[in-house]
Order: structure tokens, then C-alpha cells, then sequence
């Protein structure tokens, strides 16, 4: 696979905490305050090593099956009885194969997935424990359960019942739909996207097991060279010689505004004494509603970003993370905050209602729009991450760019919301100059443009890249 050479212009991030800057050595102190309602009342002090951060469980898990066997396991499978993969369970294999999940190996068995969804943690053998937000489970109905009878090992399949991957020493057990969708998103009200899209219909039990991949999961969309394993991401990082590592998580264009933020966070880390920070932009490219703007569609954006020089290619890397995304707020941000862990990052970005989104039924929003940073502050298993939040981020009509949010002078300031931005690209108007590159809004405008010409308003025709 290339190597990421191609990257986005520098990024921007505030941090809300004061850091301190590290004495001359391989470590630097980084200073979090808890909530007044934490478990721990007064002032946790991390301490975070200079370089890539170890991956959870002390090793990347590589689910692949090394090439010379792979004859060999396709010849097992073809025994195996099968169950076939939506896109969903496809995605969340990808996410398993390459080590996102490390230290799990596999679709959850019963125990893993108790203990993701009432503690959002795995115990491991030594006794510490990793962050598990969110189940990744591989659904299954009566029939398929009947078929797979005392077998011990299946088939996975893609849709054109190709063997893909083998779940070995199987657990099946019940699904338990109710509690899954209540204890991950807080809510059963009707109109979950994920919700909607992957359990709903799923069948009634859940198999898990240990997981072999029979090949690296290709999408062949043009896309595949932006997908970065951790492994890959590791050896990119560390071929750049990064000495610190942040992340920031996206599904949406990238404006001004989030550039601002994250390269405010290059600044800040700079002044900390690390000498080569590297942003990890990292939009999210699996499952999303239906009016997010596509992976596609913001990728070529995320390039006009990084041609007109918003963000600095040289301390950028832009990677797609394979992950389906689930609109579930504070549980599912730590998902993503444990992923990049394993992918090298050893500091995290968070803003205003990390992965939220708009409550289903009511007129407001489904989760407080605090919580995400305030969970991520205190959440089991991230301890060794350090979490950035940044202050917001606004249109300055006395500056004509975008810049943080002063309250003294409130009248000055103009918010763009993500459906005001999308309601001007979808009737061709322009935003105010400095809100967001004009190759990057061109592209936003092409594409709702193509919606008009496909006569969809709702699934975009995809664009090559």
C-alpha cells in the first residue's frame, strides 16, 4: 500500500487545559481536571512519554492470515457452514482485522460483550483493563443458528457468498436488542440511524469467536491507498519522527474553524517542548445517515483543504478510519478515542457533541453537548491518552475569518451550523470569506449539485477520486 505522502494542510485545535511544559527529558506532564461529580475529586496528573504510545494490551493484533496459508484457509472454508456479512459486519471485520478493537480478537463473545455494554471496559489476564465502548457483534437468525448446529467454526461470506474470513471456536448466544440499543445510545426512540440500519432487522442471536481474515479487506473505490492500517500508521509516524501524536476524528468538510483548532494544537504542543507533532486527520469511512456528506465527496474536499494550504502537508497525515459511525455521543467517542490509541495517538481532540447528533422524535439535541469531553476525561481504559478540548470555534466579522469565540464581544461573532452550511452549498451560495477554503466549497457545492442531477436528495452518486 503507498505510504500517506498525500496529506491534509495543518489542522487547528484549542486546549481548553493549561499544559505544562516538559523538562528536558523523554516525558512531558500533562495536568486534566475531573468533573466535580468524579470518582476522583482532585487534580489527575498524567504523565505521557515523548513518541508513539503503546497500543492496548502492550501489542497490535493482526487478524489477517499470512499470505502462504491463505490457499490453505480458503479450502477450509469452503467446508464451513456460512453466515453471510452485511455491510455493516464487513466494516466492523475490517476493524477487527487490522487491530483497531486490539486487544479483542474477534466479534464479541457473551462475557466480552456484558462487559462492554454495562462497563465500557474488557478485563485482560493481567488483571488491567482496556476501554470497550461500543459492542462489535456478528448478528445471526434462527435459521442460521440451525444451520451452524454443534459446528465449532464458520464461514463468513461477503454478498456473493465468497468465504472471507473463519470465526473459530464460535459462542452463540442471545441478542438482546432492548438493552444493546438502550445501554449504547441512552434512548429506544424510534429513528436511530445505526439503530435502524444494523439491528432492528438483525437476527435474534449473536455469534462470537476468534477471527481469521483470509485477505486484507479491499473496497476498490479509489480509496484503499487512504486506508491506513495502525500498523501502517505507526511506521508513517515514526518515518516522520514524531515525537507526539494527535488525532482529530471527522465525518464532515473541514472549515476553517477546524483548522483553526488544530493547528492551535501544533502551536500548544510546541510550546510543551515536542519538536515534531504530527496531526492524524482521521475521517471516519464507514456506515453514516443518509445526508452525511459521502467518504468520497469529503476526501476531495479534505485535498483542496491541503492544496490551498489551510493545513500543512509536511506535519499532516490523512488516513480514512474504516469505522461505521453510531451517533451514540459519549459512549461511542471513546470508541474512537481508543482506536487512535492503537493507531500511535497519544493525544486526542475533542469538541463540542462528539459524534451526537439531533434526538429522533424531540426538537433538541440527544446528548448534552459537554459530555463527550467530560466522559472521555474520566473513562476506564484511556488513562494513557491525553484529551484536548478545545474552546469554540466562530465566524469573526470584525477579522473576516474564523476565530475562537469571545464572549466579551459576542455581537462580533457569526455561527455557521452544519445545516446552515449545507443549506448555502445546496443553493449555491457563498459563506463569508474565511469560513472554508474555496476548492474545499466548491466541492461541497459539486456535490449537492450532483443530487440535483441524479434527482436524489438523499443518496449522492459517487464520485471518482
Amino acid at each position: 500500500m503507498a505510504s500517506m505522502s498525500t496529506v491534509f494542510p495543518k489542522s487547528t485545535s484549542f486546549l481548553s487545559q493549561p499544559l505544562t511544559k516538559p523538562h528536558k527529558s523523554d516525558s512531558i506532564t500533562t495536568s486534566i481536571s475531573f468533573p466535580p461529580n468524579s470518582r476522583n475529586r482532585s487534580l489527575r496528573t498524567l504523565r505521557v512519554r515523548a513518541g508513539l504510545i503503546e497500543p492496548d494490551g502492550g501489542k497490535l493484533v493482526d487478524l489477517v492470515v499470512s499470505e502462504p496459508r491463505r490457499r490453505e484457509k480458503k479450502h477450509e472454508a469452503a467446508d464451513l457452514p456460512k453466515v453471510r456479512l452485511t455491510a455493516i459486519d464487513l466494516q466492523w471485520m475490517h476493524v477487527l482485522s487490522e487491530g483497531w478493537a486490539s486487544p479483542l480478537r474477534g466479534f464479541m463473545r457473551e462475557s466480552e460483550f456484558l462487559q462492554t455494554l454495562h462497563f465500557n471496559l474488557l478485563n485482560l489476564d493481567d488483571g488491567s483493563v482496556v476501554n470497550m465502548s461500543v459492542p462489535i457483534v456478528l448478528a445471526i437468525d434462527d435459521q442460521q443458528k440451525a444451520l451452524i448446529g454443534e459446528s465449532k467454526r464458520v464461514a463468513l461470506v461477503d454478498s456473493d457468498d465468497n468465504p472471507i474470513a473463519i470465526l473459530n471456536d464460535i459462542e452463540i448466544y442471545k441478542h438482546p436488542k432492548e438493552e444493546r440499543i438502550a445501554r449504547t445510545w441512552g434512548t429506544t426512540a424510534p429513528g436511530l440511524p445505526y439503530v435502524e440500519e444494523a439491528i432492528t432487522n438483525a437476527g435474534n442471536w449473536l455469534i462470537g469467536g476468534d477471527l481469521e481474515v483470509l485477505e486484507p479487506v479491499k473496497y476498490n473505490d479509489g480509496l484503499d491507498r487512504f486506508r491506513l492500517s495502525p500498523f501502517e500508521l505507526r511506521k508513517e509516524l515514526e518515518k516522520r519522527g514524531a515525537d507526539a501524536v494527535f488525532a482529530f476524528q471527522l465525518r464532515n468538510p473541514v472549515h476553517n474553524g477546524h483548522a483553526l483548532l488544530m493547528t492551535d494544537t501544533r502551536r500548544r504542543l510546541l510550546e510543551m517542548g515536542y519538536k515534531n507533532p504530527i496531526l492524524l486527520l482521521h475521517p471516519l469511512g464507514g456506515f453514516t445517515k443518509a445526508d452525511d456528506v459521502p467518504l468520497s465527496w469529503r476526501m476531495k474536499q479534505h485535498k483542496k483543504v491541503l492544496e490551498d494550504g489551510v493545513l500543512d502537508p509536511e506535519t499532516t497525515v490523512v488516513s480514512i478510519f474504516p469505522s461505521p459511525m453510531l451517533y451514540a455521543g459519549p459512549t461511542e467517542v471513546q470508541w474512537h478515542a481508543k482506536a487512535r490509541i492503537n493507531a500511535g495517538a497519544n493525544f486526542y481532540i475533542v469538541g463540542r457533541d462528539p459524534a451526537g447528533m439531533g434526538h429522533p422524535v424531540e426538537k433538541r439535541d440527544l446528548y448534552d453537548a459537554d459530555h463527550g469531553k467530560k466522559v472521555l476525561s474520566m473513562a476506564p481504559g484511556l488513562e494513557r491518552l491525553n484529551i484536548l478540548p478545545f474552546r469554540v470555534a466562530a465566524y469573526d466579522k470584525t477579522q473576516g475569518k474564523m476565530a475562537f469565540f469571545d464572549p466579551s464581544r459576542a455581537q462580533d461573532f457569526l455561527f455557521i451550523s452544519g445545516t446552515k452550511m449545507r443549506a448555502l452549498a445546496k443553493n449555491r451560495e457563498n459563506p463569508p470569506d474565511g469560513f472554508m477554503c474555496p476548492g474545499g466549497w466548491k466541492v461541497l457545492v459539486d456535490y449537492y449539485d450532483s443530487l440535483t442531477v441524479t434527482g436524489n436528495t438523499k443518496l449522492p452518486e459517487k464520485i471518482p477520486v
